[in-house]
């Protein structure tokens, strides 16, 4: 048996396969349900259907290609792109951004004083939390971002350490 028999004799059955695994990662992450787990899983795997996409076609392009033939092959490309395109357009024009790259950015340009207000302590704490890191903070107006760049430390390592709750704090009253 040769590569080129066995490539499609696998065509159909990993295109089938890998389609459904996209089609339920892909429900799954636009409904918001457990995205820890599909979009890596859709990501990737949706890059691997592909070749067997690509393999399949070349199987059953004469097929394929008699389907161009009818008005339903054309309006139904028709259709798709212009639905693409809009997807496409609308992206494009848009200013929205993650929210959490948001966040992350004012956390990252948060003086001292700030991050001792949003982890319910003083700057003293916060102060004392990054010293214990050493990261040596010169006033209470020093940003995240600033004692990052002078200390080699990573501004989520920072923001770790100031945002840390102590561990007796941390637990549930009884």
């Amino acid at each position: 048996m040769s590569i080129k028999d066995i490539l499609f004799r696998y065509a159909t059955p990993l295109t089938t396969w890998l389609f459904l695994i996209s089609l339920v990662s892909g429900v799954a992450l636009f409904l918001g349900v457990g995205a820890q787990y599909f979009r890596e899983m859709h990501e990737i795997l949706s890059l691997f259907l592909i070749v067997p996409f690509g393999l399949h076609v070349w199987r059953n392009w004469r097929t394929l290609a008699n389907y161009f033939r009818r008005s339903a092959m054309w309006v139904s490309t028709v259709v798709c792109l212009a639905a693409a395109g809009a997807f496409a357009y609308e992206g494009a024009g848009a200013t929205a951004t993650n929210p959490r790259a948001v966040v992350f950015g004012a956390l990252n340009n948060a003086s001292m004083t700030a991050l001792a207000a949003l982890a319910h302590t003083d700057e003293a704490t916060v102060t004392g939390r990054l010293k214990a890191i050493g990261v040596e903070v010169g006033s209470a107006e020093d940003t995240v971002a600033g004692l990052a760049k002078a200390s080699g430390h990573d501004s989520f390592e920072l923001l770790g350490a100031a945002l840390a709750m102590d561990a007796a704090a941390s637990q549930p009253a009884p």
